[in-house]
């Protein structure tokens, strides 16, 4: 069964940055496309970006030219790389397949505020 490990998160002042890493043990991780989601109080999870097995990434456009997202393979981990915070990207962050499989992490708490 896949588990997947999100850590990196914190509170940052707008503009600020921040860089998430998730971990995924007990699969193929290099087999899959994967993708940063998330979810702000009160809403629902929504998918932020995504990257597939060969490196191909693409992006909503409400992070568009902020956000990175890259993995190595090699150590079963992608990241993503987060620049010019806005508070509206206050959310739990949570990795996963895409589309998504399985089980759920816990998620990393990000929260924009000065």
């Amino acid at each position: 069964q896949v588990q997947l490990v999100e850590s990196g998160g914190g509170l940052v002042q707008p503009g600020g940055s921040l860089r998430l890493s998730c971990v995924a043990s007990g699969s193929i991780f290099s087999m899959y496309d994967m993708g940063w989601y998330r979810q702000a109080p009160g809403k629902q999870r929504e998918l932020v970006t995504t990257i597939t097995r060969g490196g191909r990434t693409n992006y909503a456009d409400f992070v568009k030219g902020r956000f990175t997202i890259s993995r190595v393979n090699a150590k079963n981990t992608v990241y993503l790389q987060m620049s010019s915070l806005k508070p509206e990207d206050t959310a739990v962050y949570y990795c996963n397949a895409w589309p998504p499989s399985g089980s759920w992490g816990q998620g990393t708490q990000v929260t924009v505020s000065s």
